[in-house]
């Protein structure tokens, strides 16, 4: 009885050890393989660099209409909201007085006229009986004199007459630019006087339209300082188009080009106003919507932009990036940032072209330490030809397969 119970109890203790020795054996294996690193290749390259402003739309033309003579209102000869054209009638007024004028300054003119052509054809008859001693030289002079007279009066009644069409004239107002009017102050029957401080109505052209944008003085001497210095080159007529960015996001579809900048410093914002004009055919912005422009500054060459989930801050933010060297072993270096460019940073010091920058992983990692070296852009390129959709014939291939 006592061996029938000996037995199993000592096969039961040895595969206890064997058991044991299996564990001890398995933290050996896990020492052996370096965590997996996944990096990208740091490529130098010429990059374009923009600057996002704020800014805000202004119309570029705005025409407030007002009267230039007193009068009643007798219609409106517009719809509101509508596009007009130049000289457009908008508003006729009461023209009954300056009809009125007009026809007394036509009857002044033709009586200056015939008392010009009387007057004329004395002087002319004073002339030749001059010759003859019939009229003194007094008397010649005088109708001479008289003549200039009724030249003179002639000229003033033509002027009264021009004066009287004109204010005639005004009594249509009319549209002074093309662009879109707005809601009318006034209805018939208002009673306006000429050059009131109250508007009818306003026109504002949008299209084009302006988006005037600010910068501060700062950034702007920092940059005329990276041109001098040759840090940064003169981009292209193409590439130096004004790109916009929307309330919401959006990107709108038209660029637009620099128009001028401010050769002054707005003292309370201590910022540069720059002027950009865009083309708007479907009246997509609006004078006063706040907008971003992406205004580029220069190119940069051998410039380094790596993704930012590769660059790690401590906590007195200095910037710091890990990278693998000649013997797979992970290395920290300090960096320096300049910018962000969307989704990556510019990197000002610390990396250069060619280094195995660490993107994926970097929570397994510590400095010093061998990993196994994973080039994420290849990977991703394996994965995506992976993910292509197979053409109609090989799903037929293989659906016959399965099906035998």
């Amino acid at each position: 009885m006592r061996s029938g119970f000996i037995l199993p109890l000592m096969a039961g203790a040895l595969a206890l050890q064997l058991s044991g020795c299996g564990d001890a054996d398995q933290p050996g294996q896990q020492q052996q393989q370096a965590p997996q690193a996944g990096f990208v290749t740091v490529k130098a390259d010429t990059v374009t660099l923009n600057r996002e402003l704020p800014g805000r739309t202004t119309a570029h033309q705005i025409a407030e209409v007002r009267p230039q003579v007193s009068g009643v209102i007798e219609k409106r000869l517009f719809e509101e909201g509508q596009e007009v054209e130049a000289g457009q009638p908008l508003y006729k007024i009461d023209s009954r007085t300056y009809q009125a004028a007009v026809a007394t300054a036509k009857a002044e003119l033709a009586r200056s006229q015939a008392t010009l052509k009387s007057n004329d054809l004395r002087a002319k008859r004073f002339k030749k009986l001059l010759d003859y001693k019939a009229v003194s030289q007094q008397e010649y002079d005088e109708a001479q004199a008289q003549l200039d007279e009724n030249k003179a009066a002639v000229a003033a009644a033509r002027a009264n007459l021009q004066s009287a069409q004109i204010n005639l004239d005004y009594a249509t107002i009319e549209a002074p630019i093309s662009g879109r009017i707005g809601r009318s102050s006034v209805t018939a029957g208002a009673l306006v006087t000429a050059n009131q401080a109250n508007t009818l109505a306003t026109i504002r052209q949008l299209d084009p339209i302006y988006v005037d944008l600010t910068q501060s003085s700062n950034e702007l001497r920092q940059l005329r300082q990276a041109m001098q210095a040759g840090e940064l080159q003169q981009v292209s007529d193409d590439e130096a188009r004004i790109t916009l960015i929307l309330e919401d996001g959006s990107h709108y579809r038209e660029a637009g080009a620099l128009q001028f900048s401010e050769f002054a410093v707005d003292e309370s914002t201590g910022s540069v106003t720059m002027r950009a004009l865009f083309p708007n055919p479907e009246s997509e912005l609006l004078p006063g919507m706040f907008v971003r422009g992406r205004l580029p500054e220069g190119q940069r060459k051998d410039a380094i932009l790596v993704p930012q989930k590769g660059i790690t801050r401590d906590p007195t933010g200095q910037a710091y990036a890990m990278l693998i060297d000649s013997n797979d072993q992970a290395k920290k270096v300090k960096v320096s940032t300049e910018r962000a460019v969307k989704s990556q940073w510019l990197i000002a010091d610390g990396l250069k072209d060619g280094d195995r920058l660490i993107v994926d992983g970097l929570q397994r990692i510590q400095p010093g330490s061998p990993v196994t070296p994973v080039d994420t852009e290849k990977a991703d390129g394996e994965a995506a030809q992976q993910e292509q959709p197979q053409s109609p014939a090989e799903n037929t291939g293989e659906a016959q397969s399965a099906a035998q």
